[in-house]
Order: structure tokens, then C-alpha cells, then sequence
């Protein structure tokens, strides 16, 4: 199970380098970034931010709670992604079938992806295919 240190919260930075070409920082942690916010206040005149226990205390529940939803968030697409290996398998399993008993698989893919089209779009693009193929002599 991760802790909290395993998803505390980074920032990449980008700047323009002198010669105009997009720097980026690695990743910075959020006591360097609570660090950069305190001296730009020092250079912008303003005086540093007191400490607050009960903003902190706040901070630190919201904390916890954006880190329990975002566990859930990765749980639920890995759930997904098993149930998306397992129908994968059996659609694997089908084809094979159909192929031992002499279906061309490839022509079988084709006819489920022209199932899944609209029939005009399919009406359309045969009418094409077939205009095509009468100018190249291919009839």
C-alpha cells in the first residue's frame, strides 16, 4: 500500500533559456515549492505568510482525501483493464475457433467493422470503390 510520500505532489517548471528554447526543471517537491512562494513574497516586499495550525490541519485532511481518491481512481482503471484482458482472450478464443472450422478470420474482422459502421457510409464508400475500380479497368 503507498503512503502518503509516495504521492506527494511535484511540479515541473519551464522557462525560456536565452536562446529561446523551452528548459524544463526535473521535478520539485512541495517544500521547495512553498520555498520559491517565500521568496518571491520577500522580493515582491511582502511579508512572509504566518503559520496557521487549523489552515494546515485543513490542508493536511484535504490532503489525505485527494490521496484516497486518487487511489480509488487507479483501482477502478486497473479493474477495467483486467475485464479489458479477459473479453480480449475470449475474442481471441473465438477467432481461433472460427478458424479451425475454416472461417477466414480476417474477413470475419472486416465484417464486424463494417457492422459497427452506418450503412449509408458503407453504401457510399462501396459506390466510390466501385467507380474507382471501373476508371482503372479493374472490373
Amino acid at each position: 500500500m503507498m503512503g502518503a510520500a509516495d504521492i506527494a505532489p511535484t511540479l515541473s517548471i519551464s522557462t525560456k533559456g536565452a536562446d529561446g528554447k523551452t528548459v524544463t526543471s526535473g521535478p520539485i517537491s512541495l517544500d521547495q515549492m512553498k520555498r520559491a512562494a517565500e521568496t518571491i513574497r520577500k522580493l515582491e516586499g511582502k511579508p512572509p505568510m504566518k503559520h496557521d495550525p487549523d489552515f494546515q490541519k485543513a490542508a493536511d485532511g484535504a490532503y489525505s482525501v485527494a490521496a484516497e481518491e486518487l487511489r480509488q481512481f487507479i483501482e477502478q482503471f486497473e479493474s477495467l483493464e483486467a475485464e479489458k484482458k479477459d473479453i480480449a482472450d475470449q475474442q481471441k478464443d473465438i477467432m481461433s475457433e472460427a478458424k479451425a472450422r475454416g472461417y477466414n478470420t480476417k474477413v470475419l474482422k472486416k465484417l464486424i467493422a463494417l457492422r459497427k459502421r452506418d450503412k449509408d457510409d458503407v453504401a457510399e464508400e462501396e459506390a466510390i470503390l466501385d467507380l474507382y475500380k471501373s476508371a482503372l479497368g479493374m472490373d
